[in-house]
């Protein structure tokens, strides 16, 4: 039997299938203009991908943006919070991890989980785009880089440039005025993640760190901001065998298979 986990964010849409031998397979696009039309198409390429119909899954759970649309559009048979989708995903791939830094596109969450994933603390910034995939993605179009690149071009920082402001929009001031001064891209990239990173690392601190620790959602692909993480926490962050992007919908598609009734 197979059960699904589609996790429709801001900016990306994952859908997760598995078994009872583990991860089927997995897909990740881009946002299409609404929740529903995302979980569609995601779901829709994945099944073509394995050669699955959609009958043969058994059971669905939704998470993320428009959960219970997507639900009550009958692409899933229930929905779930990516809160607890995230923790009980990073739990099955990495069973000795107790906090999950998640940092989407539009929010950031810090989650607190026990032995089996079950959620027992979280905090969450969702009322500003700083510290946040958006902030990144803002600053990496101002320096002409693609997002994938910002992370790497810092590494070969010099010397770190301070971001004062808060406010991504101020934030993407400071960049423009640093590039008018004629610094190097990859000093301002380097101050760009290290801005990231205090912001995060206070979100950590509001809800205190218990090891082991890991990362999901895009972000933790950023080399840049996973060194300054572990340096300013003290930390050693663990990494998946599997996409950090997925790790909502997997969370989804092991709780599908719980509701499911598998044995």
């Amino acid at each position: 039997m197979y059960y699904a986990g589609i996790d429709v964010g801001s900016l990306t849409a994952q859908a997760v299938i598995i078994n009872h031998s583990g991860i089927t397979a997995f897909k990740s696009i881009r946002v299409k203009p609404n929740p529903i039309e995302s979980a569609e198409t995601v779901l829709q390429m994945l099944l073509a991908d394995t050669d699955l119909s959609r009958d043969r899954i058994n059971f669905c759970v939704s998470t993320g943006y428009g959960r219970e649309q997507i639900q009550a559009k009958g692409l899933a048979q229930d929905n779930v919070s990516e809160i607890s989708c995230h923790g009980m995903g990073a739990a099955w791939l990495l069973p000795e991890v107790r906090t999950v830094i998640d940092i989407g596109g539009q929010d950031a969450k810090v989650i607190k989980i026990g032995p089996n994933g079950e959620l027992q603390d979280f905090v969450m910034n969702d009322k500003c785009a700083a510290g946040t995939g958006r902030f990144l993605e803002v600053q990496a179009r101002t320096l002409g880089l693609t997002l994938d690149e910002l992370g790497p071009v810092s590494l070969s920082s010099r010397t770190i440039l301070e971001l004062s402001n808060r406010c991504s929009i101020f934030c993407e001031t400071e960049v423009l005025h640093y590039m008018q001064r004629g610094y190097s891209k990859a000093d301002i990239a380097a101050g760009v993640n290290r801005a990231m990173s205090e912001r995060v690392a206070a979100l950590v601190r509001r809800v205190g760190v218990e090891k082991e620790v890991t990362m999901s959602g895009g972000v933790a692909k950023n080399v840049a901001v996973r060194a300054e993480l572990e340096r300013m926490l003290n930390i050693k962050l663990l990494s998946y065998s599997a996409d950090s992007q997925i790790v909502g919908a997997l969370g989804a598609a092991l709780l599908a298979k719980r509701m499911g009734g598998a044995k």
